[in-house]
């Protein structure tokens, strides 16, 4: 195979996912498919075996995640390019993702020739983001993080739940719902629960819809 090539471990555990994947690829001469996974185990043994330039990783993976997948495979080769190709994920996601060894990520929203500059940018070694998902991890890396607990309480505030509510679901007390609050309040640098609620969702910490 010419060096010129780029050659494609696609992961994701929709096989007509991969499958459109595959088919819209090839279409490039410089893109190969040589490898596809479903799952975080199936993508550590084909990029073994394959050794391809980069890796196509959803992040929504049965069992271990994306994000878990790149650690794996940055652990066996430390230059493994990977670019994260998902459906949705919030900033602290990607962000997770990007610590993980991922060189980039791209919404499954994007359009075709986006998606072929990710690869190809990122198959040089180089970082790949949307200019407005730049800005906001930057944004949620100047602040404080939100605690894994913290993300929970914001997704039930969210949803209109009071602390007695919320205290309730989680089995924690109310003053400790309280005390998520006000920290959730001034990491977000806002002044009541609407205004935290609106800046989460903003953020990508809360998603529109279902509340997570």
């Amino acid at each position: 195979m010419s060096q010129s090539v780029i050659s494609l471990l696609i992961v994701d555990d929709h096989f007509v996912v991969r499958s459109g994947l595959v088919a819209s690829l090839e279409l490039e001469e410089d893109l190969r498919v040589v490898a596809e996974a479903s799952d975080a185990d199936e993508a550590v043994q084909e990029f073994e075996k394959h050794s391809p330039t980069m890796v196509l990783m959803d992040l929504q993976l049965p069992g271990a995640s994306g994000i878990v997948a790149t650690a794996r495979l940055r652990e066996k080769d430390p230059d493994a390019k990977v670019l994260m190709f998902s459906t949705f994920a919030r900033d602290d996601e990607v962000s997770a993702a990007l610590a993980a060894g991922a060189l980039g990520y791209l919404p499954k929203t994007a359009s075709r020739e986006e998606l072929l500059a990710a690869i190809r940018t990122t198959a040089r070694g180089e970082s790949y983001l949307l200019p407005g998902l730049r800005e906001r991890l930057a944004e949620l890396l100047r602040g404080p993080a939100i605690t894994p607990r913290e993300r929970e309480i914001l997704a039930l505030v969210a949803r209109g739940q009071a602390n007695k509510e919320i205290a309730h679901q989680l089995g924690i007390s109310e003053d400790t719902v309280k005390r998520h609050v006000s920290n959730v309040l001034v990491k977000l640098d806002v002044s009541d629960r609407a205004e935290a609620t609106a800046e989460a969702i903003r953020r990508g910490i809360v998603r529109v819809g279902d509340g997570t």
